[in-house]
This record gives C-alpha cells, structure tokens and sequence, in this order.
C-alpha cells in the first residue's frame, strides 16, 4: 500500500510571519534553513473547509475508477463541471491529486491518486 504524507498544521498569520521572519534572518547571517513543505490552516474549521467529504469522495472515485477527464469525473461524481473544477483545483494545491495534461486533441486533463492512505501530520 501506497502512503502519501501530507504536512498539514494549523498556524496563525502572526506565527507564519514570524517563522518567514527567522528564516530571512538565518539566510541573512549564511545559515543553512531547512525546507518545511506543507499546508497551513488559520484553524481547525480551515482544515475542514478544505478537505470535505464531497472531496474525499472525488479522491476515491479518481482512485478507484480512473477517469480520463474532468468530465468523465463530473459524470461519475453526478455533479456540474464548475463545482468539480473547483475542487480539483484545491486538491491539486493541497498535493493530493496530480493532474497529467494531455497534449494531443483537445487539451483535457486527466486527475489522478498514485497512493492508497493519506497520512495527515497535525500539528497541535
């Protein structure tokens, strides 16, 4: 089983700036910064604004039936395009889907999962 890990914490804008901050200043005196890759929300309710279970349904259906297009996916989700591009696109930001784009014909791109789990790290 494939597990995908995913950095997720939920930080203040006022500790977001202040890490931005210390990071500017060890750059400034030649330290090396680690990189720290995730997603941060303001709150719990950011957290859960963006990983809804509409969502999570989108994940298992592109995981499970392989759809070759978004609209393929709209059909399979029985819901309008827009609301299936809005989704995808916060996936895709939240690195939970990757979106192969074809070259060929016309321009459609095709969502996928290569993982079986998400491992969510919360910071508390």
């Amino acid at each position: 089983m494939r597990v995908k890990k995913v950095k997720i914490g939920i930080k203040s804008v006022k500790d977001a700036l202040a890490d931005f901050v210390k990071a500017g200043e060890a750059i400034e005196r030649g330290d090396k910064v680690k990189k720290e890759k995730g997603t941060y929300f303001e709150s719990i309710e950011g957290f859960r604004k963006a990983l809804t279970p509409k969502r999570l349904e989108l994940l298992h259906l592109i995981k499970e039936k392989h759809p070759q297009s978004l609209q393929e996916l709209a059909r399979l989700a029985n819901r309008d395009m827009k609301s299936i591009v809005t989704d995808v696109e916060i996936l895709e930001e939240l690195d939970l889907i990757d979106m192969r784009r074809k070259k060929e014909g016309r321009k459609e791109s095709v969502p996928m999962v290569e993982y079986d789990a998400i491992e969510v790290l919360v910071a508390v």
